[in-house]
């Protein structure tokens, strides 16, 4: 299991500094010049050639890329991810809280995912073809369907409008949490309970579920192990729903005022604060690297089999 883990490992690594080679170039492939950028983010309001070539100077501009890219790498490796233009604070002292307030976002979505995904998964697997089954894959299928702005404004006019329940913005308390939950949980809950569906399915079709019936086993019983062996199959899954979800509140963040990623990103676009992007780029791409090595690495620990084809 070490050599396999350690394997794993290795064979991220050249492609996290890919990642952050693409990440770092980012700024080049833009029309403008960075340093005309932040001269504008200064509010300079003459910007001449000469205070262009300074800025450059001065900041390290006019060195060959892979010298730029080297030093910006190692500094990245010490979460030192540069200045913003805008605000000229470090990019971590701006990333660091956006990125712990989008991670509780996260965390908390994936867990209702993983706990409504394993609960409808298993009823619809368990009546299959019945009244249930169809009703809950119907209205997923209908709600998954939808964009997300459309069902958090249906979800905001109906609880926090209508019924005055809950609060539209920020993430002052608990109550904070439920409606982007909601959404994202919905968004997501209709794919994955599929999965758990479709692995139950094919399991009950094994010779221990005939002799644990022929045995006398309780049903509950059975349903466990049905469970157990279902979930090896969608751990890969689990394990890659935090990233994407990671990636993907840009949305629900800026509906909700929440003070995430996904807001600070897109103001940072705006902006054109290339320094805050880039860092942005390279944390959800690693967060990706990482939790897919992770979830490699827990199937093959449940897994034997996947140790030694490797």
């Amino acid at each position: 299991m070490g050599r396999y883990i350690i394997k794993r490992v290795l064979i991220s690594l050249p492609l996290l500094v890919t990642i952050s080679f693409f990440s770092f170039i980012l700024n080049q492939l833009s029309p403008l010049d960075p340093a005309e950028v932040i001269l504008h983010a200064q509010g300079v309001p003459n910007i001449t050639s000469e205070l262009i070539a300074e800025t450059k100077a001065r900041l390290g501009m006019d060195q060959p890329l892979l010298t730029r890219y080297v030093q910006w790498f190692v500094s990245c490796l010490q979460l030192d991810f540069g200045n913003s233009y805008v605000t000229g604070k470090p990019v971590w002292s701006l990333l660091g809280p956006a990125f712990l307030n989008t991670l509780k976002l996260t965390l908390v979505s994936v867990i209702a995912i993983i706990a409504l995904s394993i609960t409808l998964g298993t009823i619809c697997a368990l009546r299959e073809g019945k009244w249930v089954d169809k009703s809950v894959r119907g209205i997923f299928f209908l709600l998954t369907s939808m964009p997300s702005y459309w069902l958090a404004a249906l979800i905001v006019w109906y609880f926090s409008v209508k019924l005055d329940l809950l609060p539209t913005s920020g993430m002052d308390t608990y109550q904070s949490y439920i409606l982007p939950v909601t959404v994202i949980t919905i968004s997501f809950a209709g794919i994955y309970f599929r999965i758990i569906r479709s692995s139950m399915l094919s399991n009950l079709n094994e010779d221990y579920v005939l002799y644990g019936r022929a045995c006398g086993l309780p049903e509950s019983k059975i349903t466990l192990h049905l469970l157990r062996n279902s979930l090896q199959v969608a751990i890969s899954v689990f394990g890659m729903a935090i990233p994407v979800i990671l990636g993907s509140t840009v949305v629900v963040e800026n509906l909700f005022v929440w003070p995430g990623l996904g807001t600070l990103s897109v103001k940072s676009i705006l902006s054109r604060d290339f320094p805050i992007i880039q860092a942005y780029v390279l944390v959800l791409a690693a967060a990706f690297v990482i939790f897919n090595t992770f979830s490699d690495i827990v199937n093959a620990a449940l897994n034997p089999k996947l140790r030694k084809d490797h």
